[in-house]
């Protein structure tokens, strides 16, 4: 029955897409062969992902953990027989490093709990152990912050609205199923992205500052909030950067970060369990006191530009034509950044292995690249495309005043990796109706291990998007969920464990595939 399907989902795809059928690429299936015995029968990569996960995790920007997994990395990429390794640094400066080195969060009273919480990131900490009665903030207007002055003051806020939690009837994890492919395949490129700007509410906006503003000035010593729960609960943590406040009409642009060297003082920040946040919320509107004990110590670095890892295996009678492959490296830091993207990044450190092993240099240079900063806007790979191969030079929409360097003219593909440890299925097209009969073709050998599928839409969020933003062909692959989007993305439960193995040996073998056939072509692969 699923090879009926996929019959059927190639022919529907040839006629939704123009010269699919036309095109005869070359495989060397010798090579893919290979590729296949080497990646699924010989692979390392579960040793490399406990090394950046279970020893080196989590790998926030510029911390002293992300420098010692990129330490790991840049010697196991030597170690590989990889030239030119090296840190790739920016030219600009990230910001201030960070790292939690003690916390704990009990409710003391009305009954003793430890409370499952977790720091933001960037957020200060506080001197040694507190204890302190807990506030909940219940403003709904502008009228309400009257009633909480002079009632602050070394007080832990609870300064969230509770979250509503729900029994879990679905399950987390799930895989592509044959319609959901096959919908994809008939789709054509998403809407592409504009200069539209949706302007948020400002009331809720101004209302937010003015808790914030309360909460400073009135002397408050830490803010809790609770994890949102749309997606997430029994326990499951989302949290991410520390809240730099700011009023309603100062532009984006013009704010600092908690990161940021000159960054203003901040409150410690702290996310709380959804159910363990609405507990105490609940206990504090049954007017039951609620007192807190909290420990919480952080360590900053020092300003600093971030870097990324970057490695390759030199060509031959092309060696200045370059295929890049990557994957981003730095992570959110409640987990140990296990499916957000120490996946990706041992894929392609286990693609650059296995190709390694096949005894002769590819025409082309294949060069690895793992990204720092992408957790904080795709940093690290849009200053490296800025730095070697190009930029945009105008500013609004349609952004189509590019200018390429030499090196970009000799710019071949990028493949990457970032919706979490699932399966590779296919590959979006990114808009590019070109490359659909060469991937189709390099497909052709993982038909039956359910990578089949190509769409033309485009996906976003993640590195690739600097490379297609100067009109350079770059590519995402479509992977299944498993529990991505619902249990792991940016959570506390990120962790080695929810890795699967078998998917991720799957994603290497392609990878290289895709890599060594993008070097060895004769032409490089066409642009939009």
């Amino acid at each position: 029955m699923k090879r009926i399907f996929y019959v059927i989902l190639l022919s529907i795809s040839t006629c939704c897409i123009p010269l699919f059928a036309q095109h005869k690429e070359k495989i060397d299936t010798a090579v893919v062969s290979k590729i296949k015995q080497e990646g699924l029968n010989r692979s390392q990569l579960m040793g490399m992902l406990s090394m950046l996960t279970d020893v080196h995790g989590p790998r926030l920007t510029n911390s002293p953990n992300y420098t010692k997994a990129a330490e790991y990395v840049k010697s196991t990429l030597e170690g590989m027989g990889l030239q030119n390794v090296h840190f790739d640094t920016w030219d600009e400066t990230f910001g201030k490093g960070w790292e939690l080195k003690k916390f704990t969060l009990q409710s003391l009273s009305p009954v003793y709990f430890p409370v499952i919480a977790y720091p933001k990131a960037w957020s200060p900490g506080v001197k040694g152990t507190i204890q302190a009665d807990a506030v909940y903030l219940d403003i709904k207007n502008e009228d309400d912050i009257n009633k909480y002055k002079g009632q602050l003051k070394g007080k832990i806020v609870l300064f969230s609205l509770p979250t509503p939690v729900k029994p879990g009837f679905t399950p987390d994890a799930s895989r592509l199923n044959d319609s959901t492919l096959l919908q994809m395949a008939n789709s054509g490129a998403s809407e592409a992205l504009t200069a539209r700007r949706f302007q948020a509410a400002t009331e809720p906006q101004r209302l937010a500052w003015l808790k914030w503003d309360l909460c400073q000035k009135e002397g408050a010593v830490a803010i809790l909030e609770a994890s949102p729960a749309t997606r997430l609960e029994d326990g499951t943590i989302t949290v991410a950067a520390a809240t730099v406040p700011y009023p309603a009409e100062v532009p984006n642009e013009k704010r600092l970060r908690a990161y940021s060297a000159n960054a203003p003082k901040i409150l410690p920040q702290v996310v709380v369990a959804a159910e363990h946040y609405n507990r105490m919320v609940r206990q504090l509107q049954q007017n039951v006191p609620v007192k807190l004990e909290l420990t919480l110590e952080t360590a900053f670095t020092n300003a600093s530009p971030g870097f990324n890892v970057i490695a390759e295996i030199p060509g031959t009678e092309l060696k200045d034509e370059v295929v890049m492959i990557g994957a981003h490296l730095d992570s959110w830091h409640s987990g140990t950044g296990t499916t957000d993207n120490a996946a990706g990044s041992v894929v392609m450190m286990e693609a650059m292995r296995i190709i390694k092993t096949l005894g002769s240099n590819p025409r082309r240079t294949i060069r690895i690249a793992l990204w720092g900063g992408e957790e904080q806007g795709l940093i690290g790979s849009r200053n490296y495309v800025k730095r070697v191969l190009g930029n945009r030079l105008d500013k609004t929409y349609p952004y189509d005043s590019i200018r390429l360097t030499p090196a970009a003219e000799k710019f071949s593909v990028y493949f990457n990796m970032d919706n979490g440890s699932g399966k590779y299925r296919g590959i979006y097209l990114q808009g590019n109706e070109a490359v659909a009969p060469i991937f189709r073709a390099w497909l052709k050998p993982f038909e039956k291990m359910g990578a089949a599928t190509l769409t033309l839409r485009n996906t976003s969020g993640t590195d690739h998007l600097s490379f297609d933003a100067i009109g350079l062909p770059a590519f995402q692959f479509i992977q299944d969920p498993l529990e991505y989007g619902t249990r792991t993305h940016h959570t506390s439960m990120d962790l080695y464990d929810k890795a699967v193995e078998a998917d991720l040996k799957h994603n290497a073998v392609v990878t290289a595939t895709f890599a060594w056939l993008a070097a060895n072509r004769d032409e490089r692969i066409p642009r939009k």
